[in-house]
């Protein structure tokens, strides 16, 4: 008897509320609603055992969108004093312990977890799941890929399960605005490390973005009096701020412009040429 896994368990009898699998010495109800049409002593029947309301082991033909060891996106139905509840499919919803929170959840979230077995025995979710994602993924270098946010740090960046199960981050130094827990991304891998671990980018190649930033620094000064209010030897957190872009990339945009004669350096500011 497997605790959060499908298995395939035999009918050992029947009786008013449903059936027993197993054996005589060691069985498990399956309940009357959930017992599939002509099934006889004997027969073989997969089902998934968890433990209902009262604590007891039970089966069900019912499908789970998370087994024991697992990863799956499911969404918070509740939230209570010990932790939030999240759809698994099942009657029972599946218990968030706060200490296996890695931020807050609320009513509707949609977020990554693994399913495990705590200390008394229960099923319970985790959204620690650093250590189930897998470092095999099939993508190289430049292509798009999508996934989702799982975990925020102040150190590394912003982790991200690529398709839901695969490690990848995307680097401080390439965070540009602020991330949530549960938010899905697209984003570019701009790097495979040695270990399959992916190194992601929200932003194009290069040579790309220039033109991207180039025209978004352009649609700002005509939005705002013609002009940038600072320089390119304005602080990095002053143009992350303000155009969620590095230094660097805010100073080939300028660059660009420039060449183009589109734009002139003040002392203080940037203005459109001629203005």
């Amino acid at each position: 008897m497997k605790l959060g896994e499908k298995q395939v368990l035999m009918m050992e009898k029947e009786v008013d509320f449903g059936v027993y699998l197993g054996t005589e010495s060691e069985h498990v109800l399956l309940p009357k609603k959930q017992v599939p049409r002509g099934l006889e002593p004997g027969d073989p029947v997969e089902v998934f055992l968890y433990k209902d309301s009262r604590d007891r082991l039970i089966a069900t033909t019912n499908e789970p969108k998370l087994t024991l060891g697992g990863l799956a996106i499911l969404e918070v139905i509740d939230t209570g004093k010990n932790g939030a509840f999240l759809d698994w499919g099942l009657e029972k919803d599946l218990f968030l312990p706060f200490r296996e929170q890695t931020t807050p959840v609320k009513k509707g979230d949609s977020i990554l977890v693994s399913l495990y077995i705590d200390k008394s025995a229960r099923l319970c979710a985790t959204m620690k799941v650093y250590e189930k994602l897998s470092c095999d993924s099939p993508y190289q270098k430049d292509d798009m890929v999508e996934g989702i946010v799982y975990e925020l740090s102040d150190r590394f960046g912003v982790f991200v399960a690529v398709d839901g199960k695969y490690s990848a981050l995307i680097p401080k130094r390439e965070v540009y605005h602020t991330y949530r827990v549960g938010e899905t991304i697209r984003a570019r891998v701009a790097a495979v490390k040695d270990n399959g671990k992916i190194d992601l980018s929200v932003r194009e190649k290069a040579f790309i973005q220039m033109d991207v930033d180039a025209a978004k620094l352009v649609e700002y000064m005509e939005k705002n009096g013609g002009r940038i209010p600072f320089t390119d030897k304005a602080s990095p957190e002053t143009i992350r701020g303000e155009f969620e872009m590095s230094k660097n990339e805010f100073k080939r945009a300028v660059g660009r412009l420039l060449k183009e004669k589109k734009i002139e350096i003040r002392e203080k500011d940037i203005v459109i040429a001629g203005k």
